[in-house]
């Protein structure tokens, strides 16, 4: 019997579209032998829409659904409440679809953030990807910062600016300049794909970057610069965690930013690059432990530097639903690995019911 499969995209992040096209390659690899594939789109608006065709989400055509699909907590119904109508003096029609296992491709706020993992929890269903803890962790850079230190892995000095509006700028960039220095990198504490991150060579800079990345969360993180490789490794498991060989990014600008990653063709990843002795254990090792000290589940994507002079390895960040695009790192490196696609979306589904 085939298992019943809701894939959930877009939401109402900045990254509505990478997870538009996360999806398509997520559907496209999924076994039609062993699933029927149920499309949940949710747009910019937050309206949730139950979606017939892959191509409509490849030409943007499936916010012109008329069909509301959502998710509720009520566990005697663990599926998608679809609604159709009214429309043409037609009634409301409504009904409910069986689900097995959800599969949020759901990047950034109100999606990897441990929100929709909850509805999941609360309505029973299994779902792919990390818990309510690890999601909001992971997607918190401050939080992640914290967990870190427990377990004594190396990460960039940092300040951080919590006010809820720019009142502490003038002390935070006090406190920048005294503890890290120039150049440094200014991030929103919740915001992915590299959303609001800037580098600042100056006061001005800082006083700017401050203000940009709170437009996206009142949370900011100030961190020194590591001069270095970024590099990157895919983490996948429950009970048993692996972690992949390792990549590198190349990045056409001067750090690699959203339009470094998703617009500009003269960016470039690498696997299995060349590095340091010693540092892809050392990255893989740590890869792992981090995964575990925010209690990961299911898969993520684990950020480092590792410096030029001295071949450190220094956590940089992870992503606890890493893009599944046609350029995206994490299906790259397991399929490098031996592992295309379908066998790693079987995993991850695998894995779902493991919890």
């Amino acid at each position: 019997m085939k298992r019943q499969i809701a894939v959930i995209f877009g939401g109402q992040s900045s990254e509505h579209e990478i997870s538009c096209l996360s999806a398509v390659n997520i559907i496209q690899g999924l076994d039609l032998v062993k699933y029927d594939i149920h499309k949940i789109g949710i747009t910019k608006a937050g309206h949730w829409l139950y979606v017939d065709t892959i191509e409509s989400i490849r030409d943007g055509s499936w916010q012109d659904s008329t069909e509301t699909a959502a998710i509720v907590p009520d566990q005697r119904h663990q599926g998608i409440w679809k609604v159709s109508g009214p429309s043409e003096g037609k009634e409301v029609l409504a009904q409910v679809i069986p689900i097995d296992v959800a599969f949020p491709v759901l990047h950034g706020k109100n999606g990897e953030d441990g929100t929709i993992q909850g509805l999941l929890e609360l309505a029973g269903i299994p779902y792919v990807g990390c818990g309510v803890l690890a999601s909001a962790a992971g997607m918190d850079k401050i939080s992640t910062k914290i967990f870190a230190d427990r377990i004594g892995v190396r990460q960039a000095k940092y300040v951080t600016d919590v006010a809820r509006d720019c009142s502490e700028i003038e002390k935070t960039m006090d406190a920048a300049e005294a503890e890290l220095g120039y150049p440094v990198f200014v991030k929103p504490s919740n915001a992915g794909s590299s959303r609001g991150i800037s580098k600042a060579h100056n006061r001005t800079e800082l006083k700017a970057a401050i203000e940009l990345a709170k437009e996206h969360d009142h949370r900011v993180l100030i961190e020194e610069t590591i001069m270095g490789h970024e590099v990157e490794c895919a983490v996948l498991g429950g009970q048993v965690v692996r972690a992949s060989m390792v990549g590198e990014i190349m990045a056409a600008a001067e750090f690699y930013d959203y339009d470094a990653k998703y617009n500009d063709t003269e960016s470039k990843t690498i696997v299995d690059p060349e590095l340091p002795m010693g540092a892809k254990e050392r990255i893989r090792d740590n890869a792992a432990a981090i995964f575990k000290q925010i209690d990961g589940f299911g898969l993520a994507r684990v950020d480092f530097f590792v410096e030029k002079e001295t071949g450190e390895v220094v956590f940089n960040e992870i992503n606890t639903f890493p893009g599944f695009t046609n350029i995206s790192m994490y299906p790259m490196l397991w399929n490098a690995m031996g592992m295309e696609l379908p066998a790693l979306l079987d995993n991850l589904i695998e894995l779902a019911y493991e919890r």
